[in-house]
């Protein structure tokens, strides 16, 4: 299925992209597209990550979020909808919340490259945390909500980011306990449009950060 993959990069390194295992947690508006684009593209090893059950609030900007798919946990649809484009992929699927008490589940299989693009950000400190301490590659989606401009987002070390509160504290809480390494981050530059309390999605974004990530961790892991 990857002929037209392989005139492009040639067949090592779809073959490198074959046998990297990639962990992403959180299958949202980022993730779905994420893991999606992934297994389309020669990812055949990966685990997936969410506690949540599909709700139709989801439907307006994540992949797996249809009406036949409401109330079902958001991992067994994703890695449905992933067998049923590369029946040789492999998928793991963990459908738990992760913090402290529970994060060595991630690491309990061996694992190239981690993907983050969770809501939580204990969840997210926490793992990169695990991942700089393993020397594993890691890549964490920071916030998308209250932005609209596709053109702002860009990828780049959490150090360099601005208005993006969610990469503030993280980057802080960094900082605090002493880690100093580069941290790469998916990270939109537009200062946020206030809408109060709320928090407003908006599905072109959240799919082009995807579609971002994914393509960095393509291009990395075949240099």
């Amino acid at each position: 299925m990857f002929e037209r993959l392989e005139l492009l990069i040639g067949k090592d390194n779809v073959k490198k992209l074959n046998d990297t295992k990639v962990l992403v947690i959180g299958l949202g508006g980022v993730g779905g597209i994420l893991a999606e684009t992934l297994v389309r593209n020669g990812i055949e090893n990966i685990t997936i990550i969410d506690n949540d059950k599909i709700d139709i609030t989801n439907k307006n900007r994540q992949i797996i979020a249809l009406d036949s798919s409401l109330g079902r946990n958001k991992t067994a649809v994703m890695k449905e909808r992933l067998i049923d484009i590369n029946s040789d992929c492999k998928v793991t699927i963990i459908t738990e919340f992760i913090d402290k008490n529970n994060i060595e589940l991630l690491f309990s299989n061996p694992v190239d490259y981690v993907i983050d693009a969770c809501d939580t950000v204990s969840t997210k400190i926490l793992l990169i945390e695990e991942c700089l301490k393993r020397n594993i590659k890691v890549i964490s989606s920071m916030g998308m909500g209250k932005k609209t401009d596709l053109s702002k987002l860009k990828i780049m070390d959490i150090r360099k980011t601005s208005y993006d509160k969610l990469a503030k504290v993280v980057r802080k809480k960094l900082k605090d306990d002493g880690i100093n390494e580069k941290v790469m981050v998916l990270s939109s530059v537009e200062e946020p449009i206030d809408t109060k309390e709320n928090i407003g999605s908006y599905s072109p974004l959240t799919s082009y950060a995807g579609l971002l990530i994914a393509d960095y961790v393509i291009k990395d892991i075949i240099k």
